[in-house]
């Protein structure tokens, strides 16, 4: 072999090699580039309008009703170091849980839980007696299963702002994907009476109701327009209090229908509403932007009364009562007063026309101008009947339900787009059918137009306003909505399992009974009340939705601690002592009134004082108000009792004290 023959076998060697990397590096690549295609898609299902941005929507999983954000405005984790959660579910499961057998599997779904961002293609959902025990990847074996692939599998929707739970308007609620129907735009003065009435009557939807302050200022004979002596008022004020401890679950207020309804009325229920934990949910005094009394000074009102009083304020339909016209403006004053710490929601439906009697104070003299409408832009529900000024007077004096053109489409886009924007349909079909479209398809609509076809929301964002913020908006003080609006273990099957390419609304003002399209199943209390779009009236398994309140009773025991004897109050199974013990102990505390947080800090400073040797008075209400107590280590839930907070003994190993317990006695350990 020459010279250069060996020089050119030598110079192989070194090329191979080169090569041989490169090709790795090559497939090494690629198999990163489809990784990363892969994971992209996986979470957003690779279709539609989910791979639009969040536009700030459903950010969100407060008592507030907004839910944590997951992701930054270019979409990417805001937080590295959290796991997918649809990279959790199988840590989690036993093999137990894969080896019973449920009562139903739905299986190879899309399952989409808006309370952890889960959302997977291909998982299992096993339920037994009513309940979710499993969600998982693996096989599950049920005594039925319900072949879901293609199907998107998610909690069963909370129609919040509905009415009374009527026999012909139910089904077409569980047809719009409705499990839970509650009345908190009207409702009852006498809840003892009410849930008694829908549980002996068997309704298929679970069902709750606020106190109603219209129905019972009736009692006076009150005109719509007479404001309520203090006396009177008094003795409403007496009445709510009665309703809140009989089940109800907020209290309803309709000033643009009962404009007589004074803030020397509204201020002591606003008062008992902040003292119950329970929201009061606002119908505003004005609709539109002509003086005097403009739909921003109505807003303004209703921001006020929590500003004054604390309590938690939900506005109606904000689409059509408040910001129709000004939606930008009137979610901006909201805006401001939440970042202030004052707990406000709204809901809006999905339609740019609004819905009702004409008889009411809404079609007081001066509505053409008001609304800038004129009598053609009515439309009598359940018709093809477009009013004239001989009808209208005509229909009037009948009470007729007229639909009116007069909503910006602009406005129901902006409203969506507020994190604390839910949904309400504010209607329920009833005998007759003289009812707006959004009585059988708020919710269907709310997904196929707004989600599908216009990507205003993602579909993630568009479940959390369907379900988990209703639920979170009422769940304080009803321990059975802190188990809706979530696809997880120990949550309640109330499931709703919709194709997302056909999902859409049917119902027209012309016929406004025609059921939602595209939505296969429907789960309440874990039985299938529609079996691949076939209604079954054979379940009625609905269940009272009521506030519920614990009171302190007898005295839980002491706590022992450097010589002194802290009073210990149970709640849950749980022994709480009064947060100021720690400040007495050497640990600082200071509040922040706008995440309703106390710093916790080992050596810090308190500018708060408070009594932790006094016990709380019996009969006292125990209330979980989402307040915490944040350390470096751990970030404890408290318990409020008056103006008092208080804190689980069992929490205090994350602030390393030992509570040891003896019987009655606690001592902590130096």
């Amino acid at each position: 072999m020459n010279r250069n023959g060996a020089r050119r076998k030598r110079g192989r060697g070194p090329m191979r090699a080169f090569m041989a990397v490169a090709a790795i590096l090559v497939v090494l690549f690629a198999g990163y580039l489809a990784y990363s295609l892969f994971q992209s898609n996986d979470g957003e299902a690779g279709k539609g309008p989910d791979s639009v941005a969040d536009n700030g929507s459903g950010k969100g999983n407060s008592s507030n009703g907004q839910a944590d954000e997951g992701t930054n405005n270019s979409g990417e984790k805001e937080d590295e170091g959290e796991l997918d959660p649809s990279a959790q579910l199988d840590a989690n499961v036993t093999d137990e849980e894969l080896a019973r057998e449920y009562d139903i599997v739905i299986s190879g779904g899309r399952v989409i839980n808006p309370e952890t961002k889960l959302d997977k293609e291909g998982l299992n959902v096993g339920i037994s007696d009513g309940t979710i025990g499993v969600v998982t990847s693996k096989p599950l074996k049920g005594k039925r299963v319900i072949d879901a692939a293609g199907l998107v599998v998610s909690p069963g929707f909370i129609d919040n702002l509905s009415y009374d739970p009527n026999p012909i308007g139910v089904w077409q609620k569980i047809g719009d994907g409705v499990t839970s129907n509650i009345a908190m735009h009207g409702g009852t003065s006498t809840p003892k009476q009410w849930y008694s009435y829908y549980e002996r009557n068997q309704t298929p939807v679970h069902f709750g109701a606020s106190f109603f302050y219209t129905q019972a200022r009736n009692q006076f004979k009150l005109s719509r327009y007479a404001e309520a002596s203090p006396a009177q008022s008094e003795k409403l004020v007496q009445d709510a209090e009665k309703a809140l401890n009989g089940g109800a679950l907020g209290i309803s207020i309709s000033l643009e229908y009962v404009p007589g309804i004074s803030a020397e009325e509204i201020l002591p229920l606003m008062e008992l509403a902040n003292e119950y934990n329970v929201p009061v949910y606002f119908h505003g005094r004005y609709s539109d932007m002509e003086e005097p009394g403009t739909e921003l000074e109505g807003t303004k009102e209703l921001i006020g009364y929590a500003e004054k009083t604390g309590a938690a304020v939900h506005i109606d339909h904000i689409n059509s009562t408040g910001g129709t016209f000004t939606m930008t403006e009137a979610l901006a004053m909201i805006d401001e007063a939440r970042a202030k710490g004052y707990d406000i929601t709204a809901c809006t439906y999905p339609y740019d026309f609004w819905g009702t009697y004409l008889n009411s104070a809404r079609f007081d003299q001066g509505w053409q101008e008001r609304f800038r409408i004129s009598y053609n832009d009515l439309q009598i529900a359940g018709t093809t009947e477009r009013l004239t000024k001989e009808s209208f007077a005509k229909y009037q004096k009948q009470g007729k339900l007229a639909v009116a053109y007069a909503i910006p489409s602009q406005a129901i886009v902006d409203a969506f787009k507020a994190p604390y924007v839910m949904i309400g349909s504010d209607a329920i079909l009833e005998p007759g059918f003289n009812n707006h479209p959004r009585a059988s398809g708020t919710f269907a609509r709310t997904i196929g137009m707004y989600v599908r076809e216009q990507g205003v929301m993602s579909l993630m964002d568009g479940i959390a306003k369907l379900s988990l913020l209703p639920a979170q908006r009422l769940e304080k003080q009803s321990p059975a909505l802190q188990k809706k609006g979530r696809i997880a273990k120990g949550m309640d099957a109330d499931i709703v399992m919709f194709d997302y390419e056909t999902i859409r609304d049917r119902s027209t003002v012309e016929q406004p009974d025609l059921m939602s399209a595209g939505i296969k199943y429907v789960l309440v209390g874990g039985q299938v009340a529609l079996d691949n779009g076939e209604m079954n009236k054979k379940i009625r398994l609905g269940e009272p939705l009521r506030s519920q309140f614990e009171r302190v009773s007898e005295s839980a025991g002491t706590l022992q601690w450097d010589g002194k004897s802290y009073p210990l109050v149970s709640y849950k199974k749980e022994a709480y002592v009064d947060l100021f013990a720690l400040s007495e102990q050497g640990y600082g505390l200071i509040w922040d009134d706008i995440t309703k947080t106390f710093k916790l800090e080992k050596g810090g400073q308190t500018e708060a004082t408070g009594n932790p040797l006094a016990a709380p008075g019996k009969g006292e209400l125990m209330l979980e108000r989402g307040y915490r107590a944040v350390s470096e280590d751990a970030s404890i839930e408290l318990l409020s009792i008056g103006k008092r907070a208080f804190v689980p003994l069992s929490h205090f190993n994350s602030l390393g004290l030992n509570a040891t317990n003896d019987g009655d006695t606690w001592t902590i350990e130096s």
